[in-house]
């Protein structure tokens, strides 16, 4: 893999005689105070200001403080005008724009479209402090404030619409959104590498239109730079015959897998060199926006292609015609060593909301304030999630030092600590220094998951460093209990029955979440997630455990609804199982297409991206009808009265009338509570009258006749 300058190796900017900002400044007085007469970098953000290494732009703010730079903070601005982008001047290098932690559209809307009444990012949690598609407008404002500053975005918003990407809320593709923005220049992940190096490069006098080739970075080329080689992306994955689903995004094989000698194990040896320099000089060309917007399979296509480009170890430049522009998307940044992760963690954060939010509450800061990130990174591959398309597959771990350095941190300063920490991990709970067993075949691996359909024989799954840290953790004077609250992959867990142990005696409260989120192998396959039987082994560990220190914990799985590959048929398989179990889930979660996620391109092609996609391939089940989509999440909660009419009309439509009745056999009651009813019509009258014999009836046959679900 290509080496970087390390993080903080570059010479200080001359403005660290300032030394260190008790807390960023978000206004001139703040800068006065400090005896700064400009700033050199502004960052905004549609979030408020908390100085805690779980938000984005303290990070980052810190980050570029520690090189040097003045750094001053626009939280959640006015966008109606330029004023308030105006608050702390012209900043001497550039504005930093971001929409905050959340995508500003997922922050604001369900996954039904329907505005939320609260921002978990935002004093006392209220709603409709930012705009929709935040990134172009705070850009916009930020241009009107000051024409000529360069303008740079990043974020999790900016990351995931790097490239023309569907629109859930709008329902079509849209531009790049460096191109919606009218910004310079993109950089997407945990964008430290690249920020640092373009602030330095910009301090020394280069221009913004000079910073072509920064790793994480997206900029305007208006034509292929002299040495390089386009590649048109249908020659690597043209969209025709389907592949086998084990390797799907292999353009080449990568690596051969043999048993040893031993025959023990079989491990993975690479069969070719790492990639030679004409491939490292070679750009993808992905179809042009004007292309993918009108044509759901070759978008589809574009989104397979941009998927396996995103190993740092080997990944190729993206190119991409926008109209008459063409933007440039450059590799994923090399990451982060764990020295300069515990160099970025170590900044002098304050760990509090700025002093200007007073005594408000913010609800994020509540929930993570007590919390220490040990890692980043996660390769489960999962096909809605994002962290994949904004962290990467490669583990970023810190250090056991570090880490205990900042639980203590927070044991003698947080005002309101009790002693318990609620949680050590980060995007996943038990990822912590996991991987692969040999870097070159890890910069090699085109693969999109290291556990899906199976867990890679080249996946280190050792979870001795993690069981060191918890026991080193739980021993702190003045620490309680340590709760892990992150993700927990139980796939790879139970690969360790020594940390399974470790967890369910010391570091749950009563009732730990996972997310096996489906019970069926149709959703789960286009889920790229384990079967239940990873979640039936996990579970036997954990009560086994949990039973040997005599005490009594639950798991609460997590599903998920109307995720495509669904079918009416698997949510009401899923609905027997979670009745079987006497599971009620309070709080249900309904597939949301965020943009640019493996999951989002088959939800509108409407074909398994997970194989090539081909115009006569046979089309997976979508959810997408409001109706259906409703009725997806009611199967979640059939205990839930207010489902029952959608449920027992669906029922009836399948032919499973034999499911709705009074006992313990049955999904559903035949009756409605008085108070319960959701919709009272004629049609409503109708089905009640026209059912009710046959449900009748079902309940005195011993064996009902079951038809077939149309």
């Amino acid at each position: 893999m290509q080496t970087a300058t390390e993080l903080f190796g570059y010479k200080k900017y001359w403005a660290q005689r300032f030394g260190i900002a008790p807390e960023l400044p978000m206004s001139r007085d703040e800068m006065d105070q400090l005896g700064w007469d400009s700033c050199d970098i502004i960052l905004v953000t549609g979030d408020a200001y908390v100085d805690h290494p779980s938000f984005g732009m303290a990070v980052i703010g810190r980050t570029l403080e520690a090189q040097g730079f003045r750094v001053g903070i626009i939280s959640q601005p006015d966008w109606q005008s330029a004023e308030d982008f105006k608050a702390l001047g012209k900043p001497n290098l550039f504005f930093g724009v971001t929409s905050g932690n959340m995508d500003s559209m997922v922050n604001r809307y369900t996954s039904d479209k329907k505005i939320r009444s609260n921002d978990a990012y935002t004093a006392n949690g209220a709603g409709g402090k930012r705009p929709d598609r935040a990134v172009n407008v705070y850009s916009h404002r930020c241009r009107e404030a000051y024409k000529n500053v360069a303008l740079i975005i990043g974020g999790i918003e900016a990351s995931l619409r790097r490239i023309a990407h569907y629109d859930y809320w709008s329902d079509k593709v849209r531009k790049s959104v460096l191109m919606d923005s009218k910004a310079d220049l993109l950089v997407y992940g945990n964008a430290e590498r690249q920020i640092v190096e373009i602030a330095h490069r910009l301090a020394q006098g280069e221009a913004v239109s000079e910073l072509k080739g920064i790793r994480g970075t997206v900029h305007y080329v208006k034509q292929i730079p002299a040495g390089w080689t386009e590649k048109v992306s249908t020659s690597i994955d043209k969209p025709g015959s389907i592949n086998p689903p084990l390797n799907p995004y292999q353009e080449e094989p990568a690596c051969d897998k043999k048993p040893t000698q031993s025959g023990t194990e079989k491990v993975v040896q690479f069969s070719r060199s790492i990639p030679n320099k004409q491939r490292s000089q070679t750009v993808i060309r992905l179809p042009d926006f004007e292309d993918v917007k009108d044509d759901p399979v070759l978008y589809a296509h574009a989104s397979r292609v941009m998927h396996g480009e995103t190993n740092p170890g080997n990944a190729r430049p993206l190119i991409q015609k926008h109209g008459s522009r063409q933007i440039w998307i450059n590799p994923p940044p090399i990451p982060l060593t764990t020295k300069e992760m515990d160099a970025v963690f170590d900044r002098p954060y304050s760990r509090l909301p700025h002093t200007q939010y007073g005594d408000a509450n913010i609800p994020a800061f509540v929930m993570i304030q007590h919390s220490v990130n040990i890692m980043r990174g996660c390769f489960g591959g999962c096909t809605f999630c994002s962290i994949t398309e904004h962290e990467g597959r490669i583990i970023q771990s810190r250090s056991e030092d570090s880490i205990i350095k900042e639980i203590e941190a927070i044991r003698d300063t947080s005002p309101n600590f009790t002693g318990h920490i609620s949680d050590l991990g980060g995007p996943t709970a038990n990822m912590y220094r996991l991987a692969c067993k040999d870097k070159k075949i890890e910069s090699a691996c085109r693969l999109p998951s290291c556990v899906f359909p199976s867990i890679c024989p080249n996946l280190d799954t050792n979870h001795s460093s993690l069981i060191k840290l918890y026991r080193r953790a739980r021993k702190l004077p003045g620490i309680k209990k340590i709760f892990i609250a992150s993700g927990l992959r139980y796939d790879l867990a139970v690969e360790s029955p020594e940390y399974v142990k470790e967890l369910v005696q010391h570091h749950v409260g009563g009732y730990l979440k996972i997310a096996p989120e489906h019970t069926e192998n149709g959703p789960l396959s286009k889920m790229m997630k384990p079967g239940m039987g990873s979640y039936d082994r996990f579970k036997q560990m954990f009560e086994k455990f949990s039973k040997e220190v005599g005490k009594e914990q639950y798991l609460i799985p997590y599903f998920i609804a109307a995720h495509p590959g669904t079918k009416d048929t698997d949510m009401l398989n899923l609905a027997i199982w979670l009745k079987s179990h006497s599971f009620r889930a309070d709080q249900v979660q309904a597939f949301l297409p965020s943009p640019m996620s493996i999951a989002t391109a088959m939800y509108h092609s409407g074909k398994d991206t997970l194989q090539k996609v081909s115009r006569k391939a046979d089309a997976i089940p979508i959810p997408k009808g409001i109706k259906q989509r409703r009725l997806h999440k009611a199967f979640l909660r059939y205990h839930d009265p207010k489902n029952w009419p959608l449920l027992r009309e669906a029922l009836a439509k399948m032919g499973r009338t034999d499911l709705i009745g009074n006992g313990k056999k049955h999904l559903i009651p035949w009756f409605q509570p008085k108070g319960t009813e959701t919709v009272k019509t004629a049609k409503s009258q109708k089905f009640k009258t026209k059912y009710t014999t046959a449900i009748k009836s079902s309940k005195r046959k011993s064996k009902p006749k079951q038809r077939k679900a149309r």
